[in-house]
């Protein structure tokens, strides 16, 4: 079972379960925050959450009256993308589709500013875990911001190719390798429905949230309820612990 019930009351030792750190003077504001013991160790972790957990949540700034517009959906590395991850994930193109019926979709204009969420593993921590007093809980969790500028996609081709790039991805990847030839053609047949797009990437930010701020037997406690619990979100969480630095 990965859904746990959470009563939760807020102390001011649950501040420090948070990681708040105060900044460094002259430092530069982020979009989002992350406290420097939460940072990526290199790029490798943001690209990993990214092609592990690819259902990103594409957000932008709609009217007034709109408000902000959200849609989950895929996300892909633009397979004719031949250049290499930098640090910031600068310059990388990624691929992704919509309904063409959503709102969303008629609102986005080329060159928009966008900025994709992608969730990675995360797990509740119960103080019952630390074994100790006073305590609070918490959430440890991995997430990475990719901001950027939209392009949609109007080639039917171009469309038909994001749509088959994105099948070769993630049946590669999580399916049993699915050889899509016998339904290009009704692929073709939907494809009006089919909203797609890419993004170019201006920056990105990770946030990798593993207990660091806690003394080390007590992270070795959260990692030993991680790695034996039945949840795979929870398993994941304790593979990325093993990985700190």
């Amino acid at each position: 079972m990965c859904i746990q019930r959470i009563e939760r009351v807020l102390t001011k030792g649950d501040f420090n379960n948070y990681g708040v750190v105060a900044a460094k003077p002259n430092e530069r504001m982020q979009p989002v925050f992350v406290p420097r013991q939460y940072r990526e160790p290199d790029r490798s972790w943001m690209v990993d959450v990214i092609t592990r957990y690819p259902l990103a949540l594409l957000t932008v700034n709609g009217t007034a009256e709109q408000g902000p517009l959200a849609t989950h959906l895929p996300v892909i590395r633009d397979p004719q993308w031949t250049g290499e991850w930098t640090d910031g994930l600068s310059g990388a193109l990624l691929l992704g589709h919509m309904n063409a019926q959503n709102p969303h979709w008629s609102a986005l204009q080329n060159g928009d500013p966008v900025l994709l969420v992608f969730t990675g593993p995360h797990a509740y921590v119960s103080p019952t875990v630390y074994q100790t007093t006073p305590a609070a809980p918490t959430w440890d969790f991995t997430s990475v911001h990719v901001h950027g500028t939209i392009e949609k996609i109007d080639s039917p081709e171009q469309t038909l190719e994001v749509v088959t790039h994105t099948v070769q991805a993630f049946e590669g990847k999580f399916g049993t390798d699915w050889d899509m030839s016998e339904s290009v053609d009704y692929f073709r047949k939907i494809l009006p429905g089919v909203g797609a797009f890419r993004v170019t990437v201006s920056q990105a930010e990770g946030m990798f949230k593993l207990s660091q701020e806690q003394q080390p037997e007590i992270r070795d406690r959260v990692h030993e309820s991680f790695a034996r619990s039945q949840c795979s979100l929870h398993r994941e969480t304790a593979r990325l612990m093993d990985q700190l630095p």
